[in-house]
């Protein structure tokens, strides 16, 4: 198959027109050295911002979704559509400001089982901190883990490419033939854990992770529901045990849904309550009912 690009940036817009359009003139003003184009899914915005992107941007492929499809779904609505050899799924939050990713290319071929390659996320707020420079493991029972760096002043202390056993969801590229043999991101959790699941099923596929640190991206992080609103609390919790549904089998799966159900509650609800955050609160219990009771895939909490 012959590709028109090097490189498709995916971006999903929710309610997000001026962080879409920073990230949009980012990569046009920053990349040069590879050919690319973009791709915008507009996940069912309150006001028409898809026509909005479309009359500013008329060389870029901006997609209406009918309805809000979450990160998974939206992403994964733009796969057929895309002309480039790898594609790129980038936060709409995001800024290039470094055109380096001749060097992501680079790693991803490095080695025939390389499929997909993270580049170093940094925040655009303080100092600067860094974000991600790769994964530790998740724990067997809590699936807990921490990204390598995050919140540590940038000193050039992580610029060594290495293997990782998650990507991040903000900016990650893929070869097209991962896609093919590992399948496209489960759309069941609307809202986070889908790239950590895609992640498992990529490895489980016979591929590897890795972390390039010659490549920068700077994330506004979480602009688009809040640093802990109740959607993204009421999300973690469910998704936490979906998760263990999907990836963890017998004795090990209910291990982890014990701890997640009974000793997380513990830990979470008086948190907030201490906090006078009873929306919060509400949504951790919710999330719980609805993994056990609804198995709801699709809803949101404002």
């Amino acid at each position: 198959m012959e590709y028109k690009y090097d490189i498709s940036f995916i971006s999903i817009n929710y309610n997000g027109f001026k962080d879409t359009c920073e990230l949009i003139d980012s990569i046009k003003r920053v990349v040069h050295k590879v050919s690319f184009e973009i791709l915008i899914v507009d996940n069912q915005s309150r006001e028409d911002e898809a026509t909005a992107l479309s009359s500013r941007y008329p060389d870029i492929v901006v997609i209406a979704s009918k309805k809000n499809l979450g990160f998974a779904g939206g992403n994964n609505v733009a796969i057929p559509q895309a002309q480039g050899r790898y594609l790129f799924f980038i936060n709409n939050d995001t800024l290039l400001e470094e055109d380096n990713l001749d060097c992501l290319i680079s790693r991803i071929e490095s080695k025939k089982n390389i499929g997909m390659v993270c580049p170093k996320l940094r925040f655009t707020w303080g100092i600067r901190q860094i974000q991600f420079a790769g994964f530790t493991p998740l724990s067997k029972i809590t699936l807990r883990n921490y990204g390598i760096g995050c919140g540590e002043e940038e000193a050039g202390q992580y610029n060594e490419a290495h293997a990782t056993p998650f990507a991040h969801g903000a900016a990650m590229m893929i070869k097209r033939e991962v896609i093919e043999k590992a399948g496209m991101m489960w759309d069941g959790y609307f809202l986070y854990y889908e790239e950590m699941d895609w992640s498992e099923h990529i490895i489980k596929a016979g591929y590897e992770i890795w972390y390039e640190p010659a490549q920068t991206i700077f994330h506004k992080e979480s602009k688009s529901v809040g640093a802990d609103s109740p959607m993204k609390v009421y999300y973690l919790t469910r998704n936490r045990l979906l998760f263990a549904k999907r990836n963890r089998e017998g004795f090990s799966r209910l291990l982890c849904y014990c701890y997640l159900t009974f000793v997380a509650l513990n830990i979470h609800v008086p948190k907030y309550l201490v906090k006078g955050k009873t929306k919060q609160c509400k949504s951790v219990l919710r999330g719980i009912k609805d993994f056990y009771f609804r198995h709801q895939t699709s809803s949101h909490i404002q």
